[in-house]
């Protein structure tokens, strides 16, 4: 693939927490000369990033419970409200990974329907921090984001342990419904591990390096 093409499924992301009014600027001039699909980055940011945007094709997009997951409901339904007021095109929410260490799956599927239903029409995407569970527990996941109507499953939040990994996404391509699509992130820093990722069938590609790599190539 060309790189330009890789771009065009990339959401380039800033989520460091010493990221800058100035670092955003940077984030959304680089979005546009690269032809991204979004850029990724903190809640308090999203108005700002919005009116940077004006004009161009690149979304907005923020994270949500992020990035351990273990906000309450009605704190993961608020942020993700304020968000879309705020100009949201899609949301990256995480999933509350003691649920499902408890089993507990249907607190889980309700909490994705919930916010599932805040954002409309708008893209939500479901982090399930793959390194975190297991194979059994990946699965089930990806039965439970088939059901609630969302948009993406998400490998990972790049803040866990490790991010995504080629057998984690051979894994949820075979069990993930067909109206379900694959955002890969964490750690993918050159082009050729994009490319591997999405010929096994992930369309957006989290990254904070791949812009760069093409502003010096």
């Amino acid at each position: 693939m060309l790189q330009r093409d890789i771009l065009k499924m990339v959401d380039h992301t800033l989520l460091k927490p010493t990221a800058k009014e100035k670092d955003m600027v940077s984030l959304c001039e680089d979005a546009v000369w690269a032809g991204t699909f979004s850029v990724c980055v903190p809640p308090s940011f999203v108005h700002f990033c919005k009116k940077k945007l004006v004009g161009s094709n690149v979304k907005v997009c923020t994270v949500i419970g992020f990035p351990n997951g273990y906000s309450t409901v009605k704190s993961k339904n608020f942020e993700t409200k304020d968000a879309l007021e705020n100009g949201a095109d899609e949301i990256d929410m995480v999933v509350n990974l003691g649920l499902i260490k408890d089993r507990r799956y249907r607190e889980e599927l309700d909490e994705i329907l919930n916010i599932k239903k805040i954002c409309g029409n708008k893209i939500l995407k479901v982090i399930i921090e793959t390194c975190y569970l297991t194979d059994e527990e990946k699965v089930k996941m990806c039965e439970i984001i088939t059901s609630s109507g969302a948009n993406y499953i998400k490998t990972s939040t790049g803040f866990g342990t490790s991010g995504a990994k080629i057998e984690d996404v051979k894994l949820i391509k075979e069990h993930i419904g067909s109206s379900i699509k694959i955002k890969v992130a964490g750690g993918i820093s050159d082009f050729s591990s994009a490319e591997e990722f999405i010929n096994l069938g992930a369309e957006r590609i989290g990254s904070s390096k791949l812009v760069s790599l093409a502003k010096k190539s």
